[in-house]
């Protein structure tokens, strides 16, 4: 990939699943392995396109849920959001994912989504955000806390039992 200058332009799209939308997807989580690993929800050798799908079809067909692409302009996959408009047990919107391909990191393409996601939620007059980063990722708790995320609670999230560190952002 050539070298990206900064600002990347950025465009969110929902997916809509078509062959090359998973195949960017397959290899944007093959760009993060140390998080596939930290995750253990596919083996970083060989992440497997169908189960991709598959999962984020579960994911974009749970009520309230979108699944939404951002690429530069080109038209390069630049990250994946995972967004909840409303979390059944507490009522705020979550980030249930935000992942930036490999080739962009280190370009403000995840400061820029993150913004992009605080700025969508406070236009609606939400209070506030939250998400849950694993126990096991320092890396993404860094970025989070860097953010002005607070942690909030630790527990173990609701799929998979995984210990997490639940982090909110006030929005008002």
């Amino acid at each position: 990939m050539s070298t990206l200058s900064f600002p990347v332009p950025l465009s969110l799209s929902p997916l809509r699943f078509s062959a090359q939308e998973i195949t960017d997807v397959v290899e944007l989580y093959a760009t993060n392995p140390e998080y596939v690993r930290a995750a253990g929800e596919y083996d970083p050798e060989d992440i497997g396109a169908d189960r991709v799908e598959a999962d984020l079809r579960e994911e974009a067909g749970t009520d309230g849920c979108e699944v939404l692409l951002a690429r530069d302009d080109q038209g390069r996959l630049a990250g994946i959001l995972c967004l909840l408009d409303r979390h059944p047990t507490d009522g705020f919107p979550w980030i249930g994912l935000l992942m930036v391909h490999g080739s962009f990191r280190r370009k403000g393409i995840g400061r820029r989504l993150a913004g992009l996601v605080e700025e969508r939620y406070r236009g609606e007059g939400r209070e506030g955000i939250r998400l849950a980063v694993l126990e096991n990722n320092p890396a993404a708790l860094t970025f989070w806390s860097a953010l002005g995320w607070q942690e909030i609670d630790r527990r173990a999230d609701r799929q998979f039992g995984r210990p997490c560190i639940v982090m909110h952002k006030q929005l008002t």
